[in-house]
């Protein structure tokens, strides 16, 4: 059992203060207590230290109906801090912006990535960091890094083959080298982040499926991102969905996957696959084709949805490919193969952010690690 000392609760309640403020906006001292459940002498104490550090600000007096002295507002100084986000998902090219703590790109870089792995793709990441860094116009609390393959909580890259990184410390180093906090997540699961905090889903049970070159998923349960036992859960993309004995139409064996195996979802539901299985087809039956492989992503998802009883799955990814029978088969076979409790509200949808959703979700990774704010 971990010992809960005194700095662990103030860094708990302080992170209730900024995030009930980030979400709510300008709010009083006595309203802050009563969202927060805190005393008012505790919102108080945590308010003057956060207006101290240049966090929070006083922003005047609300009109009150009644009579008495008008409540004082305290707000966040989302404009006065920076963040740098980074997405390495893309095999051709990494992207970087400045933003701002609600979101907004201030500044874009991108750099390509010229097939470079191991020590040099680390190298190029650092020389696109501090260029960034050296375009904020505000101090930046952080950089944020969504990257591909397995990442632990510590920010190490345990593996991601594309880049030739196995144990590296991507977070350390960069600290280290940049003079700033570093956080990195995989990138599927910062996609699920900003989709949370930016793009208006619902925390209480949301999966995100990225669909490109490969297929992978973030999962936030209960407003916080579910990581599992070796920071690997959501990877659904390599679930053997199809096998010799189990064929889609018109495949003659089951496709081979980059993980060595067979039949794999992301065989079926990545990109390429999509856009070969449909190669050439009439509008008909490439409808009838894109819907064959959404009743197999529904298989996949179904005990997912059942076992967490998400609300709502989101689909990011080409709408051309996705938007439509892929979308809907995958709807019908997960209420087929569900209990309507928990699937007759389920919602499945596209994502809202698009490209930026990568960058969005590094950001909050920098308010979350930092500020304590999702």
């Amino acid at each position: 059992m971990v010992k809960v000392l005194p700095e662990h609760a103030r860094a708990h309640n302080r992170a209730l203060v900024l995030q009930h403020l980030f979400h709510s906006g300008p709010t009083s001292r006595a309203d802050l207590a009563r969202a927060t459940e805190l005393t008012r002498v505790t919102v108080s104490d945590l308010v003057s230290e956060l207006i101290e550090e240049g966090l929070v600000a006083e922003r005047g007096v609300r009109a009150e109906a009644r009579v008495g002295k008008p409540a004082t507002l305290v707000g966040m100084c989302t404009e006065d801090f920076q963040v740098v986000a980074i997405d390495l998902a893309d095999d051709a090219s990494f992207r970087g912006a400045v933003m701002s703590l609600v979101g907004e790109v201030l500044v874009r870089r991108s750099v390509p990535a010229e097939g470079r792995v191991g020590a040099d793709a680390l190298e190029l990441l650092a020389e696109l960091a501090s260029e960034l860094l050296a375009a904020a116009t505000r101090p930046v609390i952080g950089v944020g890094i969504g990257s591909p393959g397995v990442v632990d909580r510590d920010g190490v890259v345990v593996e991601a083959p594309n880049r030739a990184w196995y144990g590296v410390p991507l977070a350390e180093q960069l600290s280290t080298r940049l003079g700033v906090p570093v956080h990195v997540a995989n990138d599927a699961n910062t996609r699920a982040l900003g989709e949370y905090t930016y793009g208006g889903a619902s925390g209480e049970g949301l999966l995100v499926l990225i669909v490109g070159q490969g297929v992978g998923a973030g999962i936030v349960v209960d407003g916080m991102l579910l990581k599992g036992h070796r920071d690997a859960a959501g990877e659904l993309g390599h679930v053997t969905v199809v096998d010799d004995h189990d064929r889609l139409p018109g495949d003659a064996e089951a496709a081979p996957c980059a993980c060595g195996r067979r039949g794999c979802l992301e065989t079926v539901l990545s990109v390429p696959a999509l856009r070969r299985r449909i190669d050439g087809l009439d509008p008909q039956d490439a409808d009838a084709a894109l819907a064959s492989v959404g009743r197999l992503h529904g298989v996949t998802l179904a005990p997912v949805v059942s076992a967490l009883n998400l609300a709502e799955v989101l689909l990011s990814g080409p709408a051309e490919l996705l938007d439509g029978p892929v979308r809907q088969a995958a709807l019908d076979t997960v209420r087929e193969r569900t209990m309507p409790a928990v699937s007759e509200q389920l919602s499945l949808r596209m994502a809202t952010l698009g490209e930026d959703a990568a960058l969005s979700g590094a950001a909050v990774l920098v308010l979350s690690g930092q500020l304590g704010v999702s």
